[in-house]
């Protein structure tokens, strides 16, 4: 079996077909599944999609269970939790539902943590980090695009010469580079390349 686009998060079944991993779609299996837009739904209260998975969470004064429906909860409803909450050991503690949130200094509320600056979040040499609330992920850096190349998934130069993106003068010659480009004023003619005259 092969798959001419690949499967990203997924494994190849037959000529182009993809078998997805669960918590991902599409035809090369590239794109999240979100989870919280199924029916039924996975969730009684909230819900929120993650990366190829999803969190519940309940609303304020109900307990989280197991099986992701929310009890209702007096202790929860004393303590005020933004996202409901859960008891450990007889101790009522207020929940984040994304690892990327972390309980604020009232411990009710949950604020975002930046991977981006934290330097939690790793990506590769050519990528950067983009923070999202309660998580992140990572971009091409800006004049490189996401291409399937040999078997995976990478930052390739953008040629703005081809694409025709370039700001280059009527009278100047585009040469592409790493990530960018450059304008030289053809013969005859002088300036930055972006203006000639």
């Amino acid at each position: 079996a092969t798959c001419g686009h690949g499967c990203k998060y997924g494994e190849c079944m037959g000529p182009n077909k993809c078998k997805c991993f669960p918590g991902f779609t599409g035809k090369t299996c590239n794109q999240d599944l979100n989870e919280c837009g199924l029916k039924p739904r996975p969730c009684e209260h909230r819900c929120m999609n993650t990366h190829g998975s999803y969190k519940c969470y309940c609303l304020n004064g109900y307990m989280l269970m197991p099986d992701g429906t929310c009890a209702s909860s007096r202790t929860c409803a004393m303590v005020n939790c933004q996202y409901g909450c859960e008891e450990v050991k007889g101790q009522v503690q207020c929940l984040c539902p994304s690892g990327g949130l972390q309980l604020g200094p009232n411990g009710r509320t949950c604020t975002d943590i930046d991977e981006c600056s934290t330097g939690q979040a790793v990506c590769s040499y050519n990528r950067r980090c983009v923070n999202t609330f309660g998580s992140f992920y990572c971009k091409c850096q800006l004049g490189y695009e996401l291409k399937y190349t040999s078997g995976r998934y990478n930052c390739v130069d953008v040629n703005e010469c081809v694409t025709n993106t370039h700001r280059c003068n009527l009278h100047a010659e585009c040469l592409n580079t790493q990530g960018s480009f450059q304008c030289k004023c053809k013969q005859g003619y002088r300036g930055s390349g972006f203006d000639c005259a």
